[in-house]
């Protein structure tokens, strides 16, 4: 195992549920010894990709940050996308998400809620699997054909009575989804939550994100929904094409 895996085991040590640690626990949680752990975390805080609060405990430092923010598929996108989502927020008041897809996950680069807003799961930067959430489909619809019979041989986790999970049903949705345009996963992940998802595309053809409102079901349907949904990721579209230089 190299220096380079290590200190990624480390890194990986801090989650959503865990983003703050102590050196014991970043020990057990990377597999690695004490010792090995105590040198690569002194490294990392040294750096800045790690920070020590005054009780000891460790969290992942602002560097990291710093550094993320580099990506293209990320801040790039988010800051053209914004101005889209905030109006699609203005006139749902419903959550607004963006998506990216890495391998079979859905990340989610940014998040718009306010406090009437149905719960969601999600948050800014988590990962979740393409099969059941609205960018999710949208995503995986637009993937290639072995990125889709890859995500449909997994089984797929049934979070709701409402999931589906049968791989040819869910390739008839993923068909659909390309037919129609937009997404609807009605109570797939919550129960009381669907969304409406649609593409956003760089250019003419890829498809390099998605966007969507999450409602609650006991508010309204999605059929007022689409329209602003599709108008809010055609806008996004046009924008990347403009910064881009190409045709929308």
């Amino acid at each position: 195992m190299t220096l380079t895996t290590r200190t990624l085991q480390v890194l990986g040590a801090f989650t959503a549920r865990h983003p703050r640690l102590r050196l014991a626990e970043v020990a057990a949680a990377s597999g690695l010894p004490l010792t090995t752990t105590h040198r690569i975390v002194a490294d990392l805080v040294a750096w800045g990709a790690l920070e020590r609060a005054p009780d000891g405990t460790l969290s992942v430092g602002l560097r990291l940050w710093e550094l993320a923010s580099l990506a293209p598929r990320g801040p790039e996108l988010r800051e053209v996308a914004l101005p889209f989502l905030e109006d699609l927020y203005t006139a749902t008041r419903e959550n607004v998400q963006l998506a990216v897809r890495e391998d079979l996950e859905s990340v989610f680069v940014e998040r718009l809620t306010g406090p009437d807003a149905v719960g969601v799961m999600t948050r800014v930067g988590a990962r979740f699997p393409l099969p059941s959430t609205g960018v999710g489909r949208v995503l995986l619809a637009h993937a290639p054909a072995d990125v889709q019979d890859a995500a449909l041989a997994v089984p797929v986790r049934r979070w709701t009575e409402r999931t589906e999970t049968d791989p040819e049903r869910l390739r008839a949705l993923l068909a659909e989804v390309r037919r129609a345009g937009v997404a609807v996963s009605d109570q797939q992940v919550t129960d009381g939550a669907a969304s409406v998802a649609a593409p956003v595309r760089r250019g003419r053809g890829e498809v390099v994100a998605a966007v969507s409102v999450v409602y609650g079901t006991a508010r309204t349907t999605a059929a007022p929904l689409v329209p602003a949904v599709r108008a809010a990721a055609l806008g996004i579209s046009r924008a990347l094409a403009a910064r881009s230089g190409s045709l929308p």
